[in-house]
């Protein structure tokens, strides 16, 4: 006897039993067999070697079995789409079943199937599922839609699909309206620009009508819906508003949120004297209180929306402090969500009730809950003047208690309270000194430094305090060794004759041992400083420091704008926008809150686009914070020099450059300008070199009166756009244009403040540049600009600045500098502000130049459209400072030779062939001749741009 013995059976293996019990005639061994197949299939095994014989079964009058194949089959179909194609005619035969729950589930599981070879045959019967008599039958054909459109877009556009969703917001079954929307509205997120959501007050009213008889996710759906849709003036938000307030009473805690942020939204509509905006605002206070009997996850999430409504209008909630109070049993994140609440809430009404609590809570176990509680009791002293002094003592008898933490944490916030109130306090300090050896925080070490640096004069032996901290300098953190630093300058030049010692050994330890190069350069500063002018070091180091303001952690206002919107949603709880997590960020829209309309607070002018709205004609350049430009751009931000370019390479900073090369040594050398050698240093002032010699150039001079110095009609300005949205400025919004008048060029910007502080100390500064491009004079911003408020100002420029070819050519960066920080944004300027007004050529030289130039440097456009004759187009472009030499007419066909000249000294020649088209508009050919050829595509655009606006 062989050992093959071992190698053979009698039994097929499960696969061949399972396939011949599928093949059975028995129901009952079928839907069996069926069952064994789905459950190998969910514990992971591979049974799709029985498609064909599972799909077979498909055949059948039995509901629960066909369910089950068709899960079978929503499985394999992408592994299997030949096999899948099988399944294609049951498909089309059970959307006309007379059951109606076997037409919505062939519906259904047709979207589920992601097989592009599928698709095409699956319109006609969705078509049909989408007519249907019975609503559960449309409202799953509503939601297929979306689901095939994420397969194959272009397919449901063609087939008509999308018209059929819109109809079917107007369905008399409240189901079916609701998954319309919500169909809309994920067709809509990810195709951002369709306008497929065209909501007007009629498709609103059935919506509203349609939310009191749907389901409760129905209902989330709708309010979504409404949320976006900004009313045509107070009334209309009004009523909105009256028909959604029920829904804040409903179980449902995300239905309560959805109804929460389309108040709040429509609330910024409202005028605050109206009657129905205070009953709102009582409305609202009692479902967010409900919320917080949750379960605890949910009343984090609670807590975190409530945490930006407080922000937004704390008075909803200003009488429901005790609510936030902490339980014992509470989880840790939903303490900390809570405490951080009772302080934006915190007022003098309130005060003392929030103090005996947060007391409380500083002598709980919880270590990270006990820090924040200290923390916040420095918080209500700094935001509520009148609790301070009762903050302070509350601190001071924490600090008895000499727990080390509490502490620790306790000299942190009395710190920020010197820093909001000084001369007031001082007499805990030597409190505070007795605690310096049980210190071992950097933070608490830091504040503890700062405290003997600021007040060494009341501290008598304040130098061997900080004597006893410099004998471990190399093992302390970054944060402290800085600390120390500043501190020992301070007592230096507080109490010179008795420091001097101690002040020379911090600074060589900072600049001489130390590798850190924030140290380094600190230490070297004050060196540097105290060695050339000690009088200016006591101006700079024993500076007046300005108050601390009061809420250090709100959001900034246009980002909690934008998060109201998407309260109830996960950038609620993240307090991020979507555009921060969401990966790819396809489909993000920037949403904002919509503008008043009971009163004139908008400061928006209607020539600027609103921040997050992409402008036309802006193309997308520009830079983040973090990249090169930011490091380009970080030098001295004084008045610009007017005068020509020095030789030298190194920036004007005031006496000292302190980049060293200065921005050419960042930069690399100094690239060749453009067209090489043609590309001729700017001249000191624009000068019509051919005034004299075009006088003689026959008839056509007599027309030529405006070709002298400046044009008094002035060339074309386009409209203002957003160049830096608020944002990514700390609040600071700009918008601009440019414009050439007589001769100047000018930057017309529009600055408006958005944030919640005053703005003040502006400058700006130009990146090196292709023409050389700079201020002309200071960014004169005359009074401090308040928020909310706009301010218009023409900024001269000038062409004697810096030049170095940039990528567009007509790219430039900008610095813009006020007392919040430095920010920086990329534009490109239009050519046609540097088309000089001495840019005629006479005739022969023009001939003699054109023939000159070689024919590889010739570029040829169209201009199609232009609703301008011959003559029409030559007074227009002349306006610009195109001039037209010469005119012919050939074969019926206007021809102009045109010239303009550039502020470097690049001159352009143009022929100009003007194809008649119907009588209103006409096609233009444009040939351009350059000895920089990489200046004609930008010409041309400018061509365009003059003639078609």
């Amino acid at each position: 006897m062989t050992d093959s013995k071992y190698f053979t059976t009698t039994k097929k293996g499960e696969i061949f039993e399972l396939k011949a019990e599928l093949n059975s005639d028995k129901k009952e061994k079928k839907k069996e067999a069926v069952k064994k197949v789905i459950a190998s299939m969910t514990v992971g095994k591979d049974v799709s070697a029985l498609f064909p014989d599972v799909v077979n079964c498909m055949q059948t009058d039995n509901l629960e079995l066909k369910k089950l194949v068709y899960l079978y089959l929503m499985n394999y179909a992408k592994s299997q789409p030949d096999m899948a194609i099988m399944a294609v005619n049951t498909f089309v035969k059970d959307c006309e079943d007379p059951n109606p729950l076997i037409r919505a589930l062939a519906v259904r599981t047709m979207g589920c199937i992601r097989v592009d070879k599928i698709t095409e045959y699956l319109c006609e019967p969705l078509r049909k599922c989408l007519k249907d008599e019975d609503p559960y039958v449309r409202k799953t054909a509503a939601v297929c839609v979306a689901k095939l459109h994420d397969i194959n877009a272009q397919l449901v556009e063609d087939q008509g699909f999308l018209d059929t969703l819109k109809d079917l917001i107007s369905d008399s079954n409240p189901m079916v309206v609701a998954n319309a929307v919500a169909a809309l509205s994920e067709i809509a997120e990810s195709h951002p620009s369709s306008n497929l959501l065209d909501l007007n007050p009629q498709s609103i009213n059935k919506l509203l009508t349609a939310l009191n008889e749907c389901t409760e996710w129905g209902q989330i759906f709708i309010l979504d819906c409404l949320a976006n849709y900004t009313p045509k003036d107070d009334r209309e938000a009004q009523s909105i508003c009256e028909r959604v307030t029920p829904r804040l009473s409903h179980a449902n805690s995300a239905v309560v949120l959805s109804a929460v942020k389309v108040l709040m939204k429509f609330m910024e509509m409202l005028s605050k004297d109206l009657d129905y905006y205070g009953t709102l605002l009582k409305k609202l206070a009692p479902p967010l209180v409900t919320l917080l009997s949750a379960e605890p996850e949910l009343q984090y999430v609670a807590l975190r929306n409530i945490n930006l409504i407080v922000q937004k209008r704390p008075e909803i909630l200003k009488h429901e402090m005790k609510v936030f109070f902490v339980k014992y049993n509470d989880p840790i994140y939903v303490k900390l969500e809570k405490l951080d609440i009772m302080i934006r809430l915190a007022s003098q009404a309130n005060i003392a009730q929030v103090l005996a609590e947060l007391k409380e809570y500083a002598t709980e176990v919880d270590v990270d809950f006990v820090r924040k509680a200290v923390r916040a009791i420095g918080r209500c002293a700094i935001k509520v003047e009148q609790s301070a002094e009762r903050c302070v003592s509350t601190l001071l008898d924490l600090i008895q208690t000499k727990v080390n933490y509490v502490v620790q944490e306790a000299i942190v916030v009395i710190k920020d309270i010197f820093r909001k109130y000084p001369n007031k306090y001082e007499s805990v300090i030597a409190t505070l000194c007795e605690n310096l050896d049980s210190l071992d925080e950097p933070e608490a070490r830091a504040a503890m430094i700062w405290i003997v640096g600021e007040y060494a004069e009341r501290i008598d032996n304040a130098d061997e305090l900080l004597e006893s901290f410099l004998e471990g300098f190399h093992d302390e953190s970054t944060q402290v060794q800085l600390q120390l630093l500043t501190a020992i300058v301070k007592l230096f030049l507080k109490k010179p004759t008795e420091t001097q010692e101690l002040v020379q050994q911090v600074l060589s330890l900072a600049t001489q041992d130390s590798d850190n190069p924030d140290l380094r350069d600190r230490g070297y500063i004050y060196w540097r400083l105290l060695s050339t002018d000690p009088v200016a070091a006591k101006e700079v180091v024993l500076a007046e420091k300005p108050l601390i303001s009061e809420e250090t952690d709100l959001i900034e206002p246009t980002l909690l704008d934008e998060l109201i919107c998407y309260i109830g949603t996960l950038a609620s709880v993240y307090h991020k926008p979507p555009s921060a997590f969401v990966e790819g960020g396809r489909g993000v829209v920037h949403k904002s809150l919509p503008p008043r309309t009971a009163s004139s607070e908008s400061t928006e002018s209607p020539e600027t686009a609103p921040a997050g709205a992409p402008s036309g004609e802006q193309p997308d350049v520009i830079p983040t914070q973090g990249d090169l430009l930011g490091d380009l751009l970080n030098l001295d931000l004084g008045p610009p020099v007017s005068g020509p370019p020095l030789a030298t390479s190194s920036v004007q900073m005031g006496a000292v450059d302190l980049l060293g090369g200065g921005l050419d040594s960042l930069m690399g050398d100094e690239p060749e300008g453009i067209g090489g050698p043609n590309f001729v240093a700017p001249p000191a002032a624009t000068v019509p070199a051919n005034l004299g010699a075009s006088m003689g150039s026959g008839l056509s001079d007599l027309f030529d009166l405006t070709s002298g110095v400046g044009t008094l009609s002035g060339s074309y300005v386009a409209p203002k756009a957003v160049w830096l949205p608020a944002m990514k400025a700390k609040g600071l919004e700009i918008s601009g244009t440019f414009t050439r008048q007589v001769g100047s060029i000018s930057m017309d910007l529009q600055l408006t403040n958005k944030a919640l502080q005053v703005m003040t100390d502006f400058a700006i500064q130009f990146n090196r540049n292709s023409f050389g491009l700079a201020p002309a004079a200071p960014l004169q911003v005359h009074a401090p600009l308040s928020p909310n408020q706009t301010v218009e100002i023409s900024l001269p420029l000038n062409t004697v600045g810096s030049v170095m070819k940039m990528e567009p050519l007509n790219n430039l960066q900008v610095a813009v500098k006020n007392n919040i920080d430095v920010f920086y944004f990329s534009t490109l300027y239009p050519l046609h502000i540097l088309f000089v007004e001495d840019g005629k050529m006479d005739r022969q030289m023009f001939l003699a130049t054109w023939k000159d130039i070689p024919n590889e440097n010739e570029a040829q456009f169209q201009i199609r459209d232009c609703p301008l004759n011959a003559e029409a187009v030559s007074s227009r472009l002349q306006s610009s400072n195109i001039f037209t030499v010469a005119k012919r007419n050939v074969e019926g066909q206007d021809m102009l030779y045109q010239s303009l000249k550039l502020t470097n000294g690049i001159w352009v020649l143009a022929e100009l062939r003007i194809q008649p088209g119907n009588p209103s508009f006409t096609d233009l050919e444009l040939s351009l001749k350059c000895r920089a050829p990489e200046v004609s595509q930008h010409v041309y655009q400018a061509y365009e741009t003059i003639l078609k606006n």
